[in-house]
């Protein structure tokens, strides 16, 4: 018997039968199990880097890369963490890993953050996808949005050139700091939360 089998579990089948208790119990775990966020992402980036890939360099220099470079460009810690973890989704969500990673921080920073790392694969798409017979000027479908420079600036100046393995990176190790920092912020409510 491990100790998960001796933690006081919700007692309810159907949630519309849930008590107060039940859900005192699901918060307190659930909030436990927040605490080690940071620790799970700093796994997933890790793993990022095994195993042969297709690019000059692993998906996680290339997280690293773009992390790095928008540091050096004055970013706020919250962008260069976004931007850390901006293709995060690789492993799991490959064919909409903006939305998984977009996901992942919208609880934690700025709407105009989250929107950026959201749409940031169509604005990607910009600079190959006429390679893989696909519109490259997709993005025009958000021209006059309010966060439509930045997201623009974002791959360009910084997630476009990464995937150079000359740069000078920074290490994971750099970045942890930042990434434990954003994820400590308490996350919004989802009963309070009005979907942009």
């Amino acid at each position: 018997m491990n100790s998960h089998d001796s933690a006081p579990r919700a007692r309810f089948t159907r949630i519309d039968q849930s008590s107060a208790e039940d859900w005192r119990i699901v918060l307190q775990h659930d909030e436990q199990h927040l605490q080690a966020l940071p620790e799970r992402l700093l796994q997933m980036l890790t793993r990022m880097g095994e195993g042969a890939q297709p690019y000059a360099i692993n998906r996680l220099q290339h997280c690293l890369q773009t992390a790095t470079r928008a540091e050096r460009a004055g970013a706020d810690e919250e962008m260069i963490v976004a931007a850390l973890l901006h293709d995060i989704g690789d492993e799991l969500a490959l064919f909409d890993h903006a939305q998984f990673a977009a996901a992942i921080l919208k609880p934690y920073v700025t709407p105009r953050t989250h929107w950026i790392i959201q749409q940031h694969d169509v604005f990607q798409g910009h600079y190959y996808w006429q390679h893989l017979g696909l519109d490259p000027d997709a993005r025009e479908r958000f021209r006059g949005h309010r966060w439509f420079n930045a997201c623009e600036a974002f791959c360009f100046d910084w997630d476009c050139p990464s995937f150079d393995p000359d740069y000078d990176t920074l290490p994971l190790q750099h970045f942890e700091p930042m990434l434990r920092r954003l994820f400590a912020r308490s996350p919004y409510s989802l009963a309070e939360h009005v979907p942009e």
